[in-house]
């Protein structure tokens, strides 16, 4: 079975990397697709970086998983009764959702999906806001996130780039 995880993942971390994982060994998933929301958004700060950096960050920190990952860009329809169907169009096939957002849950479960709960791997330290925050301030970020995502967040100048934005978009 293919499952979905959707999330913004800006950036992907260590959290992230957990859910994946769990979802990996669910008796029944053969396949994750991580759907990379907000596609469009980028270069501000609760959105510093773009989905090609986001699926670049997704696909090198999972690449060397035994269950395929699918990392595939979402952008945002501002429409949530014909989100799901957008969704549907832009991933391979899938028979479950894991999400612990009320909407997601919400639109998957009116079209007849099964949805799961995922777990959340210390919500309070693993968050992007944090990491974010971190990187703004010129903390320790590093730690909260797998290597192939400071590589990538090295490679575009990320925290530059966070530190550069204005403030008012915090």
């Amino acid at each position: 079975m293919r499952a979905l995880y959707v999330g913004r993942f800006q950036p992907f971390h260590r959290g992230h990397e957990k859910v994946v994982d769990d979802i990996a060994k669910d008796e029944d998933v053969d396949e994750v697709v991580v759907a990379v929301g907000s596609a469009q958004m980028s270069h501000s700060v609760r959105n510093p970086f773009t989905a090609g950096e986001r699926v670049s960050m997704i696909t090198k920190t999972l690449e060397d998983r035994d269950t395929t990952v699918y990392a595939i860009p979402i952008e945002d329809l501002n429409r949530n009764a014909v989100w799901t169907t957008h969704v549907r169009s832009m991933c391979p096939p899938f028979e479950v959702v894991y999400s612990n957002n009320p909407l997601i849950v919400r639109l998957f479960d009116e079209e007849g999906v099964e949805v799961r709960e995922s777990t959340m791997f210390e919500r309070e330290r693993y968050s992007g806001k944090e990491i974010r925050r971190r990187m703004r301030e010129k903390g320790d970020w590093r730690p909260l996130v797998p290597g192939a995502v400071e590589s990538v967040v090295d490679e575009v100048d990320g925290v530059q780039r966070i530190r550069d934005l204005d403030d008012d978009d915090y």
